[in-house]
């Protein structure tokens, strides 16, 4: 038995049976929602220690339930999965209080590895990397719909672009 109280925020029924499964086999009490509505009670019934959230609920943010998970209890480890990262979220979702960020697919031992790795890491390789401007266009893309609560609308305005256009290239990226 781990001990650990984990709650898991995914809105894909499949995947979010298979990961409570796995962590139930490895000691855990597990408590699956499918989204942000009734997050704050079920995190305080379950008395949630961990917590993995999907970072696009549906037409909902997952940002919004890391925030509010961390306000209740700012000792809780969070973990935001992704199919679609992005630096822009990932820095909003650390600021907000994850513990740390990952892209999907991540397996259960990813996670739980990210559940222990809190403190950074000096020895980081920093190497130079350039970056394709496919990926620095949709870090841009991505970074205004956060800024427009994922309106696509006001997003596609922004950008100066058609609302169907923003959609199809969304669509490319599997939102």
């Amino acid at each position: 038995m781990t001990g650990r109280r984990l709650l898991i925020v995914e809105d894909d029924a499949v995947f979010a049976r298979t990961l409570a499964r796995s962590f139930e086999r490895r000691g855990d009490a597990v408590r699956v929602l499918s989204g942000p509505e009734g997050l704050e009670d079920a995190a305080r019934e379950h008395g949630a220690t961990h917590a993995v959230v999907d970072l696009r609920l549906g037409g909902a943010s997952g940002l919004t339930c890391v925030a509010a998970l961390h306000a209740l209890d700012p000792a809780i480890r969070i973990v935001v999965l992704t199919g679609f990262a992005s630096i822009a979220t990932a820095v909003e979702a650390i600021k907000l209080g994850a513990t740390n960020y990952l892209t999907k697919p991540a397996n259960t031992d990813d996670i739980e590895a990210a559940f222990e790795r809190v403190e950074g890491d000096t020895a980081a390789d920093i190497a130079a990397s350039t970056t394709s401007l496919r990926t620095l266009e949709w870090e841009h893309i991505h970074q205004v719909l956060a800024d427009t609560g994922f309106n696509i609308s006001e997003a596609a305005r922004r950008l100066g672009m058609h609302r169907r256009t923003l959609a199809r290239k969304l669509e490319k990226r599997h939102l």
